[in-house]
């Protein structure tokens, strides 16, 4: 199964009002692991960089004034994408984007389903959290220090260890062969054992959320089930 982590750095939020894709940034997972390959590519918007845009990016004028125009990197961009599931923080906007871009050059759209967006299946784990790109590094212990300003490659590697977190983790390859017989996976299944993790994982509520609990179990007295001691 191939999927393609995905993000892109913009000039604001509109594409339908001037606004264009500056960076593209994509990772490539086979079977949910990594494979090595990426894509990447800065872009001359063709239009003044918005100083609250680049404050988010730190990518302006100058910088993006060599860099090609979108319509010379899509036939690269849509063959390394191709029909792979696209894994998206807050899909609906980059695939907005993205899909304006491909319309100025006459390209077809990338289908909407195509895309799995990591926000929505955030907000379902964890109603109620924080479900920013920050917040899911902080919950999951993924290091994100060196994300000091917003970059369309280095944010969809970090995306990439949060979606596989998102999802359970990444899942153990039994390395069946096609031609295995059912008794036969049914053996190698049964022999395999999780291995217990080297570091365990830091605690993945915060400090206000025990407090709160807390709190709460104090509420209810001392015949509350959570302060009898098992």
């Amino acid at each position: 199964m191939r999927e393609i982590v995905l993000d892109t750095e913009t000039t604001g939020f509109d594409p339908e009002s001037g606004d264009r894709i500056v960076e593209i940034g994509a990772v490539e997972l086979h079977n949910h692991m990594p494979t090595g390959r990426t894509f990447h590519e800065y872009i001359n918007p063709q239009r003044p960089m918005p100083q609250s845009a680049f404050e988010v990016h730190g990518l302006g004028d100058d910088f993006l004034r060599d860099k090609p125009l979108f319509h010379l990197i899509a036939p690269a961009f849509v063959n390394f994408v191709q029909d792979a599931k696209l894994i998206i923080h807050n899909a609906a906007f980059d695939m907005k984007f993205i899909n304006a871009e491909l319309q100025f050059c006459k390209m077809p759209a990338i289908p909407w389903e195509q895309a799995i967006d990591t926000l929505a299946i955030a907000r379902k784990r964890f109603p109620g959290s924080p479900a920013t790109l920050d917040a899911l590094c902080r919950r999951f212990g993924i290091d994100n220090s060196s994300r000091t300003l917003h970059g369309a490659l280095l944010d969809s590697e970090i995306l990439a260890e949060v979606y596989l977190e998102l999802i359970g983790g990444r899942q153990p390859d039994f390395g069946l062969s096609t031609t295995d017989t059912s008794g036969q996976i049914q053996e190698v299944q049964s022999q395999w054992r999780p291995s217990a993790r080297p570091t365990p994982l830091p605690p993945r509520i915060t400090e206000e959320e025990a407090a709160a609990h807390d709190a709460l179990i104090e509420s209810m007295g001392d015949g509350a089930l959570w302060k009898k001691q098992g």
